[in-house]
């Protein structure tokens, strides 16, 4: 199991906690999403995954849900 803390620029409210989760629930291997709402700053999105997931993919998820993934962090 890998945990993976990613940070998200744009999110307000908990429809865009909403959004974001159900998109990145979509990756590949991601096994449970939690995010840490973060308005007018960058959220923190804890994903654990059977695997390191592969970055581009999870941003390209943030971004179908409208928001920005500012990469991961430590």
């Amino acid at each position: 199991m890998t945990i993976t803390t990613y940070g998200v620029t744009g999110m307000t409210c908990a429809h865009c906690v909403g959004a974001v989760s159900r998109e990145v629930t979509h990756v590949e291997g991601v096994r449970d999403v939690q995010i840490h709402l973060v308005p007018g700053g960058v959220s923190l999105v804890v994903v654990e995954s059977l695997a390191p997931l592969d970055e581009p993919a999870v941003a390209a998820a943030v971004a179908e849900a409208g928001y920005e993934l500012t990469g991961v962090l430590a």
